[in-house]
């Protein structure tokens, strides 16, 4: 599943390991998450969207949504 996160993310100015902090995870989970390798819980998406100040579905794209 793509996803915005490393742009919302660069446009507030957080550093991928300030997020994971605030989203209480690993730098390394939120590596994988913004590199479509990992699909993060569904609270995990609930805590990066609340931090970047959108919602889960501005976050993600579905795949089938990109046709």
């Amino acid at each position: 599943m793509q996803n915005h996160i490393r742009e919302l993310r660069k446009s507030v100015k957080l550093s991928q390991e300030e997020l994971a902090k605030l989203c209480k995870v690993s730098r390394q989970t939120i590596n994988a998450i913004e590199n479509d390798k990992y699909d993060p819980t569904l609270q995990l998406a609930f805590d990066i969207a609340s931090v970047l100040n959108t919602t889960v579905d501005k976050l993600f794209i579905s795949s089938s949504s990109r046709k």
